[in-house]
């Protein structure tokens, strides 16, 4: 029986990170449910535990059943009747078997019926899921989005929806429309309140993934004469109330098991969540973040896939005598590769972790005013996490594309057919650098934290650290790389001219990104000397692609900005 979880023992040591100590006795209240659920910790080793066992039954479920129905799913995919979604068959045995192991609603505190998870473990699951079927992570995955429902419904609506979710209700978010793609601000949706006090949704949806879900959190236009992100609130839809059909289903390069829809609003009834004009500005913003760390998640799941297949392939494949992994091209391949799913997930939870931190003191707050080191350390960890989240997003979902290149170029010619499983891999990794916001979009969040020295105060707090003798030269090497980044933020900002800034703001973020994914390597390398390998690696890496940057933006005037204005 395989185990997608005891099988990689790189999960347990990021699940095992010092820092979740803090998490867990926070997100516990110093494990006074113990009295009223007998399913809760008595203490941090009895919820690390718990933790651990949970993770398993993800880890097996995936293994046995996700996994191996993967393959059937890609070929069936789900169909329209009758204005409804048909899944797969072997997506309906999927979420059957999620619901009986009990784990949709893993992160809903437990009055709701859910599991209480912090944040962390949760994006573990999903890690795990998305290697067994990257498609089908995101109908799970989308459970996420009673998170946002928890943070801003009123307690009537999480009695009335949360514990849907966690028995097994699926759930959607509708934002996109057919003229609102990136730029939600242009949504159109319009949302009509009644005498009663509900309110109807009347227009057209598009791109919305697993669109015929049980419960829908609606971005709409509920303010008349609107037409910015001022006019929008967000709207709790209940497929049982009727008014929203599935026009379409689009017909996808990869993740064919996660129906895309297109959805027709009819006089559709909906509730008002949270306040109103607050959808885009408060609501959605919240939403997405969640929904990026839950990319990034999908992203290390493929790179986790790719590098698998992409090793098992290079050590069976003989030519010339010999298994492929023995030529120095294809080891150099695989050790890259390596790394770059090592650095994508260290960095993947070093986000969650602050997440985590932040959002358990806005949830004690709820219930009890913060002391004033709880909220420094709230606004603290909120910077981070706001930093370090499109940096997930977007460079684990690049590096998950390019291992899934890289994969089918090992397989060679084979991997250009359906034969393996490389071709499917390569197929559902390109969704993730597009959907929840691009790789550029990801650069537009994290570059203010350039310009105001999160990334610098991360790298410095990293440095800090008292390496072990053999880590030395690359924490060493790291402070140069970091002073050839500072070097080259300060030219940007002398040359303080706003479309020489955006040109070079990829640049800039793609140096912070290497320099903390490397640190990040170099502190798992300091507890585990496993990873020292993948450290050195993603060190040489870094140097170079820091290096680049730094000599282009060094030698680039704002002259030849011309050169690059295409007509």
């Amino acid at each position: 029986m395989a185990n997608f979880y005891t099988d990689n023992p790189d999960l347990r040591h990021h699940l095992n990170h010092p820092m979740m100590r803090k998490i867990v006795e926070l997100k516990e209240r110093n494990f006074t449910e113990a009295e009223k659920y007998d399913y809760a910790p008595l203490d941090f080793e009895d919820a690390m535990d718990n933790y651990d066992r949970v993770l398993n039954v993800v880890g097996e479920m995936c293994g046995d059943i996700v996994a191996p129905n993967a393959e059937g799913v890609d070929h069936e995919g789900p169909r329209v009747e009758n204005n409804r979604v048909i899944y797969a068959s072997g997506t309906e045995q999927n979420l059957e078997a999620c619901r009986k192991a009990g784990l949709m609603g893993m992160s809903m505190p437990r009055r709701f019926g859910g599991l209480n998870f912090p944040i962390t473990p949760y994006i573990m699951a999903a890690d795990i899921v998305s290697r067994a079927d990257t498609g089908f992570e995101n109908l799970w995955g989308l459970q996420d989005c009673a998170e946002t429902l928890y943070e801003f419904g009123t307690e009537e609506q999480r009695t009335k929806y949360i514990p849907r979710v966690c028995e097994g209700a699926t759930m959607s978010m509708d934002l996109t429309e057919p003229d609102a793609g990136s730029d939600l601000q242009s949504v159109m949706l319009k949302a009509t309140e009644m005498p009663d006090g509900t309110w109807r949704l009347n227009g057209v949806k598009r791109f919305i993934t697993n669109g015929d879900s049980d419960i829908h959190l609606v971005l709409a236009r509920s303010e008349d004469g609107t037409k910015d992100g001022r006019g929008l609130s967000m709207f709790i839809y209940d497929k049982r109330d009727g008014g929203v059909d599935v026009r379409r289903i689009e017909n996808k390069m990869g993740i064919k098991g996660s129906p895309t829809c297109e959805l027709t609003y009819k006089n559709a009834k909906a509730e008002l969540c949270g306040s109103r004009r607050m959808g885009l500005i408060k609501y959605v913003m919240a939403l997405m973040n969640g929904a990026r760390l839950g990319i990034a998640a999908q992203s290390v799941g493929v790179s986790e896939i790719a590098y698998r297949e992409a090793l098992g392939y290079a050590k069976e494949r003989m030519q010339f005598g010999k298994a492929i992994i023995e030529f120095p091209a294809v080891a150099e391949m695989l050790a890259v590769m390596k790394a770059k799913l090592d650095a994508s997930r260290t960095l993947l939870y070093e986000t969650a972790r602050y997440v985590d931190l932040y959002k358990v003191y806005e949830d004690i707050a709820r219930e009890r005013k913060l002391t004033d080191e709880e909220r420094k350390e709230m606004k603290l960890y909120t910077k981070y996490a706001d930093a370090l989240t499109p940096l997930a997003k977007g460079l684990t979902s690049e590096y998950c594309n390019q291992n899934a290149y890289d994969c089918i170029q090992i397989h060679g010619g084979s991997g250009f057919m359906k034969d393996y499983a490389c071709e499917r891999v390569y197929r559902d990794a390109r969704i993730t650098s597009i959907y929840e916001g691009t790789t550029q979009l990801q650069v537009v969040a994290a570059i203010r934290h350039v310009t105001t020295g999160t990334y610098k105060a991360l790298m410095d707090m990293y440095a800090a650290t008292e390496w072990k003798a053999e880590l030395q030269d690359m924490a060493a090497s790291l402070k140069e790389l970091t002073l050839a980044y500072e070097v080259a933020v300060a030219k940007v900002a002398e040359v303080n001219m706003p479309a020489y800034t955006d040109f070079m703001a990829r640049r800039m973020v793609e140096m912070a990104g290497n320099i903390i994914m490397s640190y990040l390597l170099l502190l798992d390398a300091n507890r585990n000397e496993s990873f020292t390998k993948s450290a050195r690696v993603y060190n040489n890496l870094a140097k170079a692609e820091v290096n680049k940057h730094a000599e282009f933006i060094n030698n680039f005037t704002p002259e030849q900005l011309a050169d690059y204005n295409v007509k």
